[in-house]
């Protein structure tokens, strides 16, 4: 009888048509063990959404996510493409226009409430539409908001209200960058759930795309967070990710250097200030990071004799998990506003306008570059 009924187990949720396994929490298909006895069997998420109008996060890499998009420019929808602001580059989906076609994108940036009350958020909304727009991407709006705080939800309704229309909704975004929250905002402003759960997945694929009524017969497509190897959320492990990802806002802390002067962030990456005039530099990072100077002539020696330890996290158990460390350098031009921004562990303003030479040191893989300052 046992084995008989071990058979007619079936393979996929009835809700998202995505295999079902038993393993992986975090992976789509996940469900209990004791859920593969309900009828009809569905997978944790669309659970989730059924019974508490709740989405939760599973994840994908970018291609799957990008095969999975390959369709959306021939539909009439909306996107809502969430972004952290205090990753800006790192989960920007680079490409997404091509896929989106003539389509409107709302960018909702999330995790405003980490930056200084004093910024000007004018100025702020400028500088995005600048980077998007030398991203390819266009955008119909630009909403600050902050799921933690419950801060700019009620705009960006206002907005997803003005531009939807008769068409269906598409949340996209990186892990880590609050989508799930706003998903479940979504559901509530928009959707009566008392009705069964008509999910189905994405024509053609076996990913685990929810599809959500909503009252007047159009749906939000939910879909999976996109895993961004270079992000330093996706490197560390578990137990080192609050010292990266800052729960309350930053701090920015100032420091005047000379040029041989040297800072590590932690155990985490090191800014190198090699040639230029006195001048200071700003640090955009978790408070929970400890952030220690040295000589650059003393700094790969104090690495080596310190490193999991003084200059932690990660720890010395986690130390080797990480890849090795790659060394990048940047010129500033004299009379330019610049950032070097470090995916996932934030930013360095150069707040000199005489020129400087300086270098980042992380883990081989993650995004560095040099961008107009945001602030």
């Amino acid at each position: 009888m046992n084995e008989q009924s071990e058979t007619q187990r079936p393979e996929k949720c009835s809700g998202c048509g995505i295999k079902l396994q038993t393993e992986h929490k975090d992976q789509p298909g996940y469900l209990p063990k004791v859920a593969l006895e309900r009828d009809p069997v569905i997978c944790q998420r669309c659970f989730r959404i059924k019974n508490y109008n709740e989405a939760s996060s599973v994840s994908v890499n970018q291609d799957e996510f990008l095969r999975l998009l390959s369709g959306v420019g021939e539909k009439n929808a909306l996107v809502i493409h969430i972004v952290d602001i205090f990753d800006f580059e790192g989960s920007l989906i680079s490409g997404l226009q091509r896929f989106v076609g003539n389509n409107p994108v709302i960018l909702a940036v999330n995790k405003c409430d980490l930056l200084p009350k004093v910024t000007n958020w004018n100025k702020l909304r400028n500088w995005m539409q600048q980077r998007c727009k030398e991203e390819g991407l266009r955008t119909a709006e630009i909403v600050l908001c902050s799921a933690k705080r419950n801060q700019g939800f009620d705009r960006l309704l206002e907005a997803v209200t003005e531009l939807r229309g008769q068409r269906d909704v598409y949340v996209v975004g990186a892990t880590n960058v609050g989508k799930s929250t706003l998903i479940n905002r979504l559901i509530s402003d928009y959707s009566d759930l008392e009705q069964e759960l008509t999910t189905s997945r994405y024509p053609g694929t076996t990913l685990d795309t929810v599809k959500i009524p909503l009252d007047d017969g159009h749906y939000i497509i939910d879909t999976p967070g996109i895993v961004y190897p270079w992000r330093y959320s996706e490197l560390v492990e578990r137990q080192d990710l609050d010292a990266v990802m800052p729960a309350n806002p930053l701090k920015p802390t100032v420091y005047q250097l000379n040029e041989g002067q040297t800072l590590f962030f932690g155990g985490l990456g090191r800014f190198d200030f090699v040639q230029g005039p006195h001048q200071s530099f700003t640090c955009f990072i978790s408070g929970t990071l400890k952030i220690h100077r040295t000589k650059l002539e003393r700094a790969d020696s104090l690495y080596q004799d310190h490193r999991g330890e003084m200059l932690s996290p990660p720890g010395s158990d986690r130390m080797d998990k990480l890849p090795p460390w790659q060394r990048h350098e940047f010129r500033i031009n004299r009379g330019s506003r610049a950032d070097l921004y470090i995916s996932g562990l934030g930013w360095i303003k150069v707040n000199g306008t005489e020129g400087a030479v300086v270098a980042i040191h992380v883990p081989r893989g993650v995004k560095v570059l040099t961008r107009p300052s945001m602030i």
